[in-house]
């Protein structure tokens, strides 16, 4: 369902990328700007209690990442760099939008309860992707997992604007544990493959 998703912003967002390359625009740029817009958004907006309007900035600048990564594979300009930046920012936009609930159920709508839910989404997150990255760097296959980012990313995202259109708090509160939950699976899941891997590639070298 993602990936048709996203096929289809690719499609509709394509005129924008090649309006960006005759201007000069690179694709890392928008990938920084567009990390910016999304920590702005869960910074600024989530702990002043404004959740739609947080949500609503941060979705407007998601689709930078579909916009980098085509203006890159038009252009010519995929590169190991462009795909360490990419990737790092990423990890620091996902963690803005954890960090900026955090801080709303820390300031307007406290709850210790969801403010941990909040840190533990954002700590395992990064964990999932850590995990991934560096199984991969060791050579192993670690594409598993329940709660992929962009899984993660849809959830919270639309979640949190439900519970903000139709003021059902309880929205959000299900999102959390079920991404917390989720996300510790992913972890779980990712370790057990690298371990079946590490084993049988130690076997065949016995």
């Amino acid at each position: 369902m993602l990936e048709r998703f996203r096929a289809f912003w690719t499609k509709v967002l394509s005129p924008i990328a090649h309006l960006l390359l005759r201007l000069g625009v690179s694709p890392d740029a928008v990938t920084f700007v567009g990390t910016l817009g999304v920590a702005a958004g869960a910074l600024v907006f989530f702990p002043q209690g404004m959740l739609l309007t947080g949500v609503l900035v941060i979705t407007a600048f998601v689709f930078s990442d579909l916009l980098d990564g085509y203006m890159a594979r038009t252009s010519g300009r995929v590169s190991k760099f462009g795909a360490f930046w990419d990737s790092t920012l990423d990890r620091i936009g996902d963690g803005a939008i954890f960090i900026g609930l955090a801080l709303y159920f820390a300031w307007e709508e406290p709850s210790r309860l969801y403010l941990v839910l909040s840190l533990v989404c954002l700590l395992m997150g990064a964990v999932t992707s850590y995990a991934r990255s560096r199984g991969e760097t060791l050579g192993f296959s670690v594409k598993v997992g329940i709660a992929e980012r962009a899984d993660r990313l849809v959830a919270i995202l639309v979640m949190t604007g439900l519970s903000a259109i139709f003021d059902l708090p309880v929205l959000l509160y299900i999102a959390l544990w079920a991404l917390a939950i989720a996300s510790t699976i992913t972890v779980g899941q990712r370790v057990w493959v690298v371990r079946k891997q590490a084993l049988a590639e130690a076997s065949t070298t016995i």
